[in-house]
């Protein structure tokens, strides 16, 4: 289904608003942390996932 302009529109800007974003650099010493996050099948799952996980750890 293609979408409309009108609601191209509203999703770029929920996007803009709502929406936040995080970018990682990884220096040539840290290929093999690279390399791992690379091979996991939901890279993004993944991350949040840990970040949780030390959310959690650290209110207990």
């Amino acid at each position: 289904m293609t979408l409309s302009d009108a609601q191209k529109r509203a999703n770029n800007k929920y996007r803009r608003e709502k929406v936040k974003q995080v970018g990682i650099s990884f220096f040539p010493t840290e290929a093999e942390l690279y390399d791992h996050l690379k091979a996991q099948p939901n890279m993004s799952g993944y991350v949040k996932g840990l970040i949780r996980a030390d959310m959690e750890s650290k209110h207990m």
